[in-house]
C-alpha cells in the first residue's frame, strides 16, 4: 500500500504545482488546439442528427458510411463554408439519394441499378465529397483564398450532382444512349454512355447547386456562370474517363473517376473565376 500512498501523494503535488514554462523554438512551436463555437456546433449537430438517422432506421448510408459522413459534417459546419456549404452537401446527398430511386425496379432487373439499394458506404461518401472537404480544410491554411475555395467547393458538388444526376436519370428515361469516345450507340447503364435526358437533368441539377449557392451567400452571383460550365466540363471528362479507361486499369475504380470528376470540376471553377471572369 505504501508505494501507491506514495504514488497518490506524487501525483496530487505534481496536479498542484504550476506547469513549467517551456519556450520551444520554430518550427517545433505547436498552438494549443482550441474547441471553437463552429466546432462545438458541428460536433453535437452531427452526432444528434446521426443518433436520429439510426433511431428511425435511415437507409441512405450504410453504418460505416453513416461514421464517414459524420466525419465529414463536422469537417465542412466548423470549416469557413459553415452551415451554407454544409447545407449544400445535404442538398446533394438528398436529391441524389431520391435520383438512384428513379425506376430502380427496372435498373435493377437490367443490372444497372447502384448497389445495396443505392445506399452510401465510405467509399461513395469519399469519392463524392473529398474534393469539397480539401477545399473546406484548405481554407483554415490560406484564409486569403477562401472566396476562391468556396467557388472551388461549389464548383466540385455541382459537378458531382450533375453526374449523379445525368446517370440515374439517363438509366431510367434515356431512350438512346450513346458512347461519349465513339458516339456509337449503346444500351443505357454502359459506362461513359451519354443521352440527351442525362444530359439535360444533369445540366439542371449543376443549375440548382449554383443558384443554392448563390441564394445562401455562399458565392456570388457571378460565379454561377464558372459553376455550371466548370460542372459540364467535369463530366464531360469523367464519361471519357468512364469509357476508355474504367475496367482497363485497376486502380481506377468508379469511387477514383469520382473523386477525379469532382477535382476537375472543382480546378476549372476556380480558373474559369480567375481567368475569364475575373472574380478573384
Amino acid at each position: 500500500m505504501r508505494p501507491l500512498l506514495c504514488l497518490a501523494l506524487l501525483g496530487t503535488a505534481t496536479a498542484l504545482m504550476a506547469p513549467p514554462h517551456l519556450q520551444l523554438r520554430r518550427p517545433y512551436q505547436i498552438p494549443p488546439a482550441q474547441m471553437t463555437p463552429e466546432l462545438q456546433t458541428a460536433l453535437t449537430l452531427n452526432t444528434g442528427l446521426a443518433t436520429i438517422g439510426t433511431l428511425a432506421g435511415q437507409k441512405q448510408l450504410t453504418p460505416t458510411g453513416l461514421v464517414h459522413a459524420w466525419a465529414l459534417g463536422v469537417i465542412l459546419w466548423s470549416s469557413f463554408v459553415g452551415w451554407r456549404g454544409y447545407s449544400l452537401c445535404v442538398l446533394y446527398l438528398v436529391v441524389g439519394s431520391a435520383a438512384t430511386k428513379i425506376k430502380q425496379k427496372q435498373k435493377e432487373a437490367q443490372g444497372i441499378a447502384e448497389g445495396r439499394g443505392g445506399a452510401r458506404g465510405p467509399e461513395n461518401v469519399w469519392g463524392s465529397a473529398a474534393t469539397a472537404a480539401l477545399c473546406a480544410l484548405y481554407g483554415f491554411r490560406r484564409p486569403s483564398l477562401k472566396p476562391l475555395l468556396a467557388v472551388a467547393y461549389v464548383s466540385s458538388l455541382a459537378t458531382k450532382l450533375s453526374d449523379t444526376l445525368a446517370s440515374e436519370v439517363g438509366k431510367a428515361y434515356g431512350k438512346t444512349c450513346y458512347l461519349s469516345t465513339t458516339l456509337k450507340r449503346v444500351p443505357p447503364g454502359t459506362e461513359g454512355a451519354v443521352s440527351l435526358e442525362g444530359t439535360l437533368a444533369g445540366f439542371a441539377g449543376s443549375v440548382v447547386a449554383a443558384a443554392y449557392a448563390v441564394a445562401v451567400g455562399l458565392t456570388p452571383r457571378q460565379a454561377m456562370a464558372p459553376v455550371i460550365i466548370a460542372a459540364f466540363v467535369a463530366t464531360t471528362c469523367e464519361s471519357w474517363l468512364g469509357a476508355g479507361a474504367q475496367g482497363k486499369v485497376k486502380w481506377l475504380t468508379n469511387e477514383v473517376i469520382n473523386f477525379l470528376n469532382t477535382l476537375i470540376g472543382a480546378g476549372v471553377g476556380a480558373a474559369l473565376s480567375v481567368r475569364l471572369f475575373n472574380l478573384y
